[in-house]
């Protein structure tokens, strides 16, 4: 008997007012979302599946609930959402781009426990990796063509090296800055990737920058600017490589990051990050450039970077690698990733050592 489950972990909103009375928001943030998308409840009902009577009905008894507007209807703007409803659905992103990697990555847990109860169930491959778009498109394809039996848990680019030296995982994710900054990118890593024991596989370029908002009111122009009394910055949590490369990149300004406002306030995710921008509880962000576009903001590019999985030598002709090899050339993922804004995939699948990778640059001796 094999297991035919699909293991999903999702969350929702749920309201209760003073008498005890439960409100779903589910249904009405959709709607919301997509009436800011479409611009009239005529076509968000139909993106929703939704008739337009109950369209109507749901945004009505949410206003009730609220007791506040959530659209402006006129005729030569169509249907808009109010400033309440705006900061309702961006709190939603929010949370949805805080709570996503956790809940994928218990769901993989889960999907694993559901198959250890199948003695025929096949062996999976377990990737670690820092949550990202890439990594996160290539998920969702591995399991919707239910090719390659994948078990994801999102860390952070160290705590995956390290559970690939221990043998925890099959392949791990991380990346590394192009340019002046590789060196001692590569230092951070150097206690876990070893060149007798590992080989790269090459995923993409990406660009990374500051987040601002759309039109860039602050005038930001680079890093420097964060220590102005009146930009407030959002950062990444502390052992991500994001962060790390903030890190050098002031280091090497000499600047002082007791200075900026806002720098020990973090987000887990990419999207976390530039949902914070976007909701005008930061000014500026740092993380990759898609996160920007998906989020109606302005980019400011700072670094290129280079991702990496990381695979023992010594299981790259197993049959779970040369499938993992298989999706990430083929033309569905190619798809997928000529659609993010910023990635740049050229080269994508190339296996190659860590001399090749980094040319003369060699990996700092283990004591």
């Amino acid at each position: 008997m094999s297991n035919q489950f699909k293991a999903q972990i999702e969350a929702e909103w749920v309201l209760e007012n003073h008498d005890g009375v439960a409100f779903k928001l589910g249904e009405v943030l959709n709607l919301l979302g997509a009436i800011e998308s479409t611009g009239n409840i005529t076509g968000a009902a139909k993106a929703c599946s939704l008739s337009y009577r109950h369209a109507w009905g749901v945004l009505r008894q949410a206003e009730q609930q609220f007791q506040a507007s959530l659209i402006e209807t006129s005729r030569r703007q169509g249907t808009t959402l109010t400033q309440f409803a705006k900061r309702l659905l961006w709190a939603n992103r929010r949370v949805h781009a805080r709570l996503m990697p956790m809940l994928e990555s218990m769901a993989s847990e889960l999907q694993e426990e559901l198959s250890r109860l199948y003695a025929t169930e096949p062996p999976r491959l377990r990737l670690h990796a820092s949550h990202g778009f890439a990594v996160e498109g290539l998920m969702r394809l591995a399991n919707d063509l239910s090719y390659l039996p994948l078990e994801l848990r999102y860390r952070t680019a160290i705590e995956a090296l390290n559970s690939l030296l221990r043998r925890e995982c099959d392949i791990a994710g991380f990346q590394v800055p192009l340019g002046k900054y590789q060196s001692q990118a590569l230092h951070h890593y150097s206690a876990w990737l070893r060149p007798d024991q590992h080989q790269l596989i090459f995923l993409s370029d990406r660009n990374t920058g500051l987040f601002v908002q759309h039109g860039n009111p602050k005038g930001v122009r680079g890093v420097e600017d964060l220590l102005r009394p009146d930009v407030r910055f959002v950062n990444r949590q502390i052992g991500s490589s994001t962060r790390h490369l903030l890190g050098l990149i002031i280091q090497d300004l000499n600047l002082d990051s007791n200075n900026i406002q806002g720098y020990d306030s973090t987000e887990l995710t990419h999207m976390a990050v530039a949902a914070h921008v976007a909701s005008d509880m930061a000014d500026v962000g740092f993380g990759v450039e898609t996160a920007a576009c998906r989020c109606g903001l302005d980019f400011i590019p700072i670094a290129r970077e280079r991702y990496f999985f990381a695979v023992h030598k010594d299981i790259l002709e197993s049959e779970l690698i040369k499938r993992f090899l298989a999706l990430i050339r083929g033309d569905d993922y190619r798809g997928y990733m000529s659609q993010l804004i910023g990635y740049q995939a050229e080269g994508i699948g190339t296996v190659m050592g860590l001399d090749e990778a980094f040319g003369t640059e060699k990996l700092p001796a283990i004591s």
